[in-house]
């Protein structure tokens, strides 16, 4: 063993570590004052480890192979610094859009229209024919238009941000009339009420929570209402007595008193999902044609593209919308834009759209497909999770999620994990069991269930990739 002043004195200097061929290699990639720092400070603990005589780095310190050693624990240090926290995942929790697991996957027409405009000068606000500056929003309002029928159409960074915008330019210190029971809370905490407070108006609520009349909206009317609004509870359901006005007949008793009538779609879709053997959700189309002036709904759920909030309607109130200065404040960038312009795109051919857009390729899946799947990798999990849990494949319900159609559930079919472990301690092994799925290279989220880990297998588009790296599963209890 080194005394402490041989360890002082076999630590290399700076400048040797940064002649190595690993740390070479990695100044090309990173620069050199990264790799310096993160040396000198693995240097300055190294020192301070010797003055304390710890035994291990006194061993270390000098040894055949310490050199090559040190560089390369310098190396993952700063490959750990440089790498992004912002990693794939395999969705196995059962909800396709799942809002804390970044929504809709983009298809691959969307994707490559983001490389070109990330990595390409573009004509953002710029109008080739006049040589002026133009109006980012005329690359996508045209084909917002054309598919949704309506007059004009603007884009912000969520539908959030759209409720807000349409509220504060439509609405700024005057009253909207919104049904109590439509007074919802989205994910993050975030309420309609909040939202209608932050954009400058007042709520005025109308009817009870589970029946709302006509007869409210007209008797609620004044000289300070801006306008009517409907939000579609998208994220959750009151059945039995009840009672809800459509919005044809807010439609009427808006133009009767020559007010604007807003329609928030929440989720929003472009398309009928009957047609692929789904439930119904009002369509962008369906809400115009019932007369809203103007509609909001989210580019990132049941449209499948980009997180973005849209705001389609007539002409008038749109450009009003447009001339708020919260509008630079939430307007979106080239990326989304031209990724939105794309998944507009596949609209236009319906009759590919479930094989083309990933949100409708994994809520049409035949169930045969996922049996087959699930068949496959029971043998392969019991493998890998030894005698430590029982495997079982069982049917299942996935939810389209991100409070789209909530009680509305797609036949699936999952692994079911059930730890085996002494009584008291299934806790602890189920926590074990979920926490080995997320370590491995690209981590597998499932959910916790009456004592198991539920893998839904409806999103597992790599079966291949799921199976190889389970050589990799480390279950610590």
């Amino acid at each position: 063993m080194n005394s402490k002043t041989e360890a002082f004195k076999n630590l290399p200097s700076v400048d040797k570590l940064l002649q190595s061929e690993i740390l070479g290699l990695l100044i090309v990639r990173v620069g050199h004052e990264s790799v310096k720092l993160e040396a000198r400070s693995q240097l300055e603990s190294l020192r301070s480890r010797i003055a304390e005589a710890d035994e291990s780095v006194l061993q270390w310190v000098g040894s055949e192979g310490f050199l090559d050693d040190f560089c390369s624990a310098v190396q993952v240090s700063i490959e750990g610094a440089f790498s992004s926290s912002l990693v794939p995942v395999i969705n196995l929790t059962g909800t396709v859009v799942h809002t804390n697991l970044g929504r809709a996957r983009l298809p691959l027409e969307a994707i490559a229209a983001i490389q070109l405009a990330a990595t390409q000068t573009t004509n953002l606000e710029y109008d080739l024919e006049t040589g002026t500056r133009g109006d980012r929003d005329s690359h996508i309002e045209s084909k917002l238009c054309n598919i949704t029928g309506a007059e004009a159409a603007t884009v912000v960074n969520n539908n959030a941000a759209a409720v807000l915008l349409v509220l504060n330019s439509l609405a700024f210190n005057k009253e909207v009339l919104i049904s109590r029971g439509e007074l919802v809370e989205i994910g993050g905490a975030f309420r309609i009420p909040d939202v209608m407070k932050s954009a400058g108006c007042t709520l005025k609520e109308i009817g009870t929570t589970n029946r709302t009349h006509l007869r409210d909206y007209e008797s609620a009317l004044s000289d300070q209402t801006a306008l009517l609004m409907k939000v579609h509870t998208s994220n959750y359901e009151i059945r039995g007595f009840v009672n809800s006005v459509s919005e044809s007949e807010l439609s009427e008793l808006a133009g009767s008193n020559e007010l604007p009538f807003v329609s928030d779609l929440g989720s929003g879709t472009l398309v009928d999902l009957e047609q692929f053997g789904l439930p119904h959700e009002t369509t962008v189309q369906e809400s115009l044609q019932m007369g809203a002036d103007i509609v909001t709904f989210s580019g990132d759920k049941l449209l499948g593209g980009p997180q973005a909030g849209i705001i389609v309607g007539r002409a008038d109130l749109i450009r009003k919308i447009k001339a708020n200065p919260l509008k630079r404040a939430l307007r979106v960038d080239k990326i989304t834009l031209a990724a939105l312009a794309e998944v507009i795109n596949l609209y236009q051919d319906s009759r590919r759209l479930s094989s083309r857009l990933p949100l409708l390729v994994d809520l049409t899946r035949p169930l045969k497909e996922i049996e087959a799947v699930a068949a496959q990798l029971l043998p392969i999990v019991q493998a890998a999770v030894q005698n430590k849990a029982k495997v079982v494949t069982n049917s299942c319900q996935s939810q389209i999620g991100s409070g789209s159609l909530p009680l509305d559930l797609v036949p699936s079919v999952a692994l079911e994990i059930t730890p085996v472990a002494e009584k008291g301690q299934t806790d602890a092994m189920l926590i074990g069991l979920a926490l080995a799925f997320r370590k491995l290279p690209k981590p597998v989220i499932g959910r916790i269930h009456d004592g198991k880990l539920i893998f839904d297998l409806r999103c597992l588009t790599d079966s291949e990739e799921f199976e190889h790296q389970l050589t990799e599963l480390d279950i610590v209890v």
